[in-house]
């Protein structure tokens, strides 16, 4: 899989409050999760609080690695890079699925102890996301149903269990930002 790099534009204000590019060039942390199955990650920007503080030329708050939910009250971008399904997948034990999900400080997200027949990563966050998909296909697997997505088309995640599926043979790129949100009581669990 070829990945092309995102270009991240961050602007800001200079000392006597004008509009200003503070950044322009590829985001600082890009890694690929998983091993030779998983996608490649390209963490765009997160906000800590809602609403967010604007400043005239902080930068993005910091952060190690790569985390898959958004900070507490906060807010993420990020750009996947989803490749063709590989059979391998088929055969992920529910530890090796569960430790796909540790790499991004989510073993928890994963469904059914990581012994879903559904999809090898169906995971579920406590956040409401939106996935435009710019380049490719994917499917959306549900507890209950799919639907194939294509460019240009926008998933509103709720909270749900949820697998991608790329049954495609070439990548798919979609971007995701994701927010903090809260379960309500008949959904915690």
């Amino acid at each position: 899989m070829e990945n092309k790099t995102v270009r991240r534009i961050v602007t800001g204000h200079d000392s006597a409050g004008k509009a200003i590019i503070q950044e322009d060039g590829a985001p600082p942390r890009i890694q690929r999760i998983g091993g030779e199955l998983g996608p490649v990650f390209y963490e765009i920007w997160n906000t800590r609080a809602t609403p967010a503080p604007i400043d005239p030329a902080s930068g993005e708050p910091a952060e190690d690695g790569i985390i898959l939910s958004p900070p507490r009250n906060g807010t993420r971008i990020r750009v996947l890079d989803i490749p063709p399904d590989d059979k391998k997948l088929n055969s992920l034990s529910p530890e090796e699925r569960m430790a796909h999900f540790a790499e991004i400080g989510a073993a928890g997200a994963v469904a059914d102890g990581g012994a879903s027949d559904r999809h090898a990563f169906m995971h579920r966050t406590e956040t409401i996301d939106y996935g435009i998909v710019l380049e490719g296909e994917l499917v959306l697997i549900m507890d209950e149903g799919e639907t194939t997505v294509r460019a240009g088309d926008i998933v509103i995640q709720r909270g749900t269990n949820h697998g991608w599926a790329n049954r495609s043979d070439r990548n798919c790129r979609i971007v995701f930002i994701l927010i903090d949100g809260e379960y309500s009581d008949e959904l915690k669990s």
